[in-house]
């Protein structure tokens, strides 16, 4: 392109007129582009060769113009953007913004606690977690104080790399490091081989009537052979113990990086100065050794992290818009209109406007059996339509998805820490100190009593002892049982739920919605004054359009096209009022609707449960009917048979929940409660009583929120959702049972991970000081250490 076309255009990042004689172009899209400037020139280039090209496809304005960046900044100030930055940032409550990381070069306790320590002092940081085992973090910031970029030029300065987490990416990223760590591990392996025929030459002396001259010759063909394995295949474990060094803190391989280099120097030193021993062929080993157990762990973890990650590889890269438009999923927005085609996955959350369909939600729920959808119906991303031709309407946007949301708060859950893991965490940072310690001592004393074996011994403390598996005892357990909470459809919002589902003794359930199906059923009218039945139903009806409890979609069928009501006043656990015409109008309880009826309620009519007045006199009264979840019985008696005591704790009147209580022999009932209440009624339990609350409407948020765990069922209210510990996606009663076996399941198995770690390092330390293990068993002992924690904890995926 001409200077003279340049001048002609716009610039094409930021929009700006392109000034005469400007030579700056970036080729974009098959195309070269005028750029007005070399900041809006360098920030264009970074978007192309990091693959972000799409970014200039889909973009409904320009960006701002952009100023000239340092070079090693120009990759991380693209994030900063707020049209790129609507892939991957997530807006809070309080107006933060989150960000889920994959971070690279993380491989242990150690490198999370340098990230976390180093990002927390910068202004603007609100929290950040670093997950050792799916090398993700996540990151809550004030945009306002400090952007974006600035963060994630603050871990890769301390040797890490960060960016946004994409489940692609990550995965390339994955068998990228895997294949770097092959080639290490072939390079290692062969040279091992060959050291090694050397050392049966030199230690058996198979050729022991060969002269001096020979001896060294093979020294030196061992040190060529070593040499490479020393300064590649080891390179990783240099680089992870010198970022330890340069934050002053000790990690995993801090000790192991010492023990290769002060092997090979002695080694070098006895090869060059012909005196002394060689230890390549240790050397060799160690690395081979410890880098088959590194790349065994990264697999097995690898296992552990892929099951959230996975769920965003079901939603489809293309949609179809309802003109025939194939456009790029993720940049779909609120109120687009899209066509899914049979067996396709839904690209988005929405409504359906028309078709009628089966939906495949067992990737959500855990629920195999498709579920019926039809006309406004809400679908979700990544689901599996079945056999019908649907029209939807998008609802929701993509960060703020039901799928997006699962794997943001397994993440969450995942990176949460129980007290048992900070203490093997805390542990385990002393011990490298430790270890550091005893292996100087153990040196000096070898060193004055047999200076022949101080090396090797010393050599075989360091690397036998390294509390590696102390480090993956509970991450790896934490991270497998949430993946498998996942599938059964439990949903974790909060990080200590698998420590309290443990001590649960009392299981507190309302009623409606949750031991019932929540699919009121209106069988019964009763009139008190001159109104017609459909009369009272319409005014019914039009009061309970207002509420979203169950109760009110037993009305629906009678409402009008029109508002009937305006200035509605929804008094939570009560019912609803309204005034017309200088009426007051009230639907709800007995003693809500009638406020100031002395009379009480006549016998024959306590089976109506709501009831309709007019200034504080009867219209007509309901009678309801709710069936009872098949579930609930099941869930009750197995409840029972592990000693855990039984509440229901209902607003409903205590006729209706006696006989729900009656029928699945719950012999606690508190019934007719207002949320206040309820939540005063767990204030009173004792404080040895850990409670489990069950519930989906508006009515249980405080008492949700109240408990020590809680549980919102999934078809329930978005504010019991976000009260609740755990949201239950698929509305399936035992798998709060299944949940709790899981849990006592992940505290027995990190009880077995941290007991095998603690034991193996009080073992072997004792033998290895007295000099009873050799170099290459150290390395042996600590890689099967490591492997056999993560093993163990992969027993919770079954």
């Amino acid at each position: 392109m001409t200077k003279e076309n340049h001048a002609n255009h716009d610039c094409y990042h930021c929009g700006e007129p392109v000034p005469s004689g400007s030579t700056f172009s970036v080729e974009i899209l098959g195309q070269a582009r005028p750029m007005c400037c070399p900041g809006c020139e360098a920030v264009a280039t970074t978007i192309v060769q990091s693959g972000l090209t799409s970014y200039y496809e889909y973009r409904t304005e320009p960006a701002e113009k952009a100023d000239l960046v340092p070079e090693q900044l120009q990759s991380l100030s693209l994030y900063d953007h707020a049209d790129i930055q609507q892939d991957f940032v997530r807006t809070t409550d309080k107006h933060h913004s989150e960000v889920s990381l994959s971070v690279e070069g993380v491989s242990c306790a150690a490198c999370a606690w340098l990230i976390e320590k180093q990002l927390v002092r910068e202004a603007g940081v609100i929290s950040i977690r670093v997950n050792t085992t799916t090398h993700r973090a996540l990151l809550v910031w004030d945009p306002e104080q400090v952007q974006l970029s600035h963060l994630l030029s603050v871990i890769h300065k301390i040797g890490y790399k960060a960016s946004p987490f994409e489940a692609d990416a990550q995965e390339q990223q994955y068998h990228n490091t895997m294949k770097q760590y092959l080639y290490k591990l072939g390079i290692a392996g062969i040279a091992t081989m060959q050291v090694m025929m050397l050392a049966i030459a030199l230690y058996f002396e198979v050729f022991g009537d060969l002269d001096h001259e020979f001896r060294n010759y093979l020294r030196w063909v061992s040190l060529i052979f070593a040499t490479p394995v020393l300064l590649y295949s080891a390179l990783p474990f240099y680089i992870n113990a010198w970022r330890n060094l340069k934050a002053f803190t000790l990690g995993m391989d801090v000790p192991v990086s010492i023990a290769l280099l002060f092997a090979y120097a002695a080694s070098l030193y006895a090869t060059v100065m012909e005196k002394g021993e060689v230890f390549f062929e240790s050397i060799s080993m160690f690395t081979f050794f410890l880098l088959l157990g590194r790349f065994l762990e990264m697999r097995a973890r690898r296992q552990a992290a892929a099951a959230s990650a996975n769920l965003l590889k079901l939603v489809p890269s293309m949609a179809t818009l309802a003109n025939g438009e194939q456009i790029a999923a993720k940049t779909l927005k609120i109120g687009d209109v899209v066509t899914v085609l049979p067996g396709e996955h839904f690209p988005a959350d929405g409504e359906i406007q028309k078709g009628l369909t089966t939906v495949n939600e067992s990737m959500l729920t855990g629920e195999s059996v498709p579920v019926k959808r039809t006309t406004g119906d809400t679908v979700y991303a990544g689901t599996i339509n079945g056999d019908g031709n649907i029209t939807m309407t998008v609802t929701v946007n993509r960060n703020d998805s039901l799928i997006s949301n699962i794997v943001r708060l397994q993440d969450e859950a995942q990176l949460s820490k129980p007290k048992v893991a900070e203490l093997a965490d805390n542990v385990a940072r002393y011990f490298v100190a430790a270890i550091l310690i005893i292996a100087a001592v153990t040196w000096y004393y070898w060193h004055q009593h047999q200076p022949e074996d101080a090396l090797w011994i010393t050599l075989a403390v360091l690397v036998a002892t390294c509390p590696c598996a102390l480090s993956l005892a509970t991450p790896t357990a934490i991270t497998c049982s949430t993946s498998t909470l996942g599938k059964l459809g439990i949903l974790l919002r909060r990080g200590h739920v698998l420590e309290t589902l443990c001590k649960v003794n009392r299981l507190v359930l309302d009623k409606t919605g949750t031991l019932t199906e929540g699919n009121v059923r209106l069988i019964e009218t009763k009139l008190f004054s001159d109104m017609s039945e459909q009369q009272a139903l319409m005014y019914a009806a039009e009061l309970e359009r207002f509420a979203n409890h169950p109760i009110a979609q037993a009305f629906s069928a009678y409402r009008r096209s029109e508002v009937l009501f305006d200035n509605v006043e929804n008094v939570i656990g009560c019912g609803l009022k309204a005034d017309r015409d200088g009426n007051e109008w009230r639907i709800g309880k007995y003693d809500f609707a009638l406020s100031s009826e002395k009379d009480v309620i006549h016998s024959d009519n306590k089976h109506y449960s709501v009831w309709l007045s007019c200034n504080d006199k009867p219209v007509a009264a309901f009678k309801l009917d709710d069936p009872i979840r098949q579930e609930s019985l099941e869930l009750v008696e197995q409840c029972q048979q592990q000693g855990i005591q039984v509440t229901m704790l209902t607003g409903d009147n205590s006729v209706h929940a006696e006989t729900v209580a009656k029928q699945l022999h719950i012999s606690e009932v508190v019934a007719n409660q207002s949320p206040q209440g309820k939540l005063n009624y767990l204030c009173s339990l004792p404080s040895s009583d850990v409670v489990l609350m069950v519930g989906d409407g508006v009515n249980d948020a405080p008492v949700l929120a109240g408990a020590h765990l809680s549980v919102a069922m999934g078809g329930g209210t978005d504010i019991a959702k976000s009260s609740a510990d755990m949201v239950l996606l698929g509305d399936k009663l035992e798998r709060i049972l299944e949940a709790r076996k899981l849990a006592i399941k992940t505290r027995k198995i990190i009880r077995e991970n941290l007991s095998w770690a603690l034991g193996y390092n009080l073992i072997i330390l004792p033998l290895a000081v007295s000099g009873l293990v050799a170099p290459y068993i150290a390395v042996v002992g600590m890689s099967a250490s490591s492997i056999i924690v993560v093993s163990n904890s992969l027993r919770l995926l079954k």
